[in-house]
């Protein structure tokens, strides 16, 4: 179980940046060319990775972000604290990788809006951080319905 403020937890989200560092080179993108990788950590204290995987038929393209929660999800994982993501054009991670929409909505279904936090990194060292509610305000989520 993780029980720290992953806010606080430097040396956790250095770990998180280096996973998804580790497994960029596993992203399928032949068509756009922008490789990204994402480790999600959950309350359990498990970290799970996942990389973009394009497709001919772009629509069915699924990213990294995703990847990695619904892989979480389907080991029975539910509670959903940090996201680090990493990317660019051909691996270079030149800029910071953020989530898209689609990954920001998945992100409220399983994460705190006020306490979840996304690391959109370069490097362990240079990293921006925003809470989940930072990145989509004014947020529908499980608690709407």
């Amino acid at each position: 179980m993780y029980d720290k403020d992953i806010r606080k937890d430097d040396e956790m989200k250095r770990r998180l940046i280096e996973m998804a560092i580790e497994k960029l080179p596993n992203s399928y993108a032949p068509y756009s060319h922008y490789n990204v990788a994402a480790a999600a950590l959950f309350d359990s204290g498990e970290i799970y990775t996942g990389v973009n995987v394009e497709s001919a038929s772009l629509g069915m393209t699924l990213c990294a972000e995703r990847n990695a929660i619904f892989h979480a999800v389907a080991e029975g994982e539910r509670k959903l604290l940090a996201v680090a993501i990493v990317g660019g054009v051909d691996g270079e991670r030149a800029e910071y990788c953020v989530p898209c929409g689609a990954c920001r909505q998945v992100m409220r279904d399983f994460g705190d809006k006020d306490s979840m936090i996304v690391l959109s990194a370069r490097t362990p060292d240079d990293y921006l951080e925003k809470t989940l509610d930072e990145m989509l305000p004014y947020s529908f989520g499980p608690e709407s319905l």
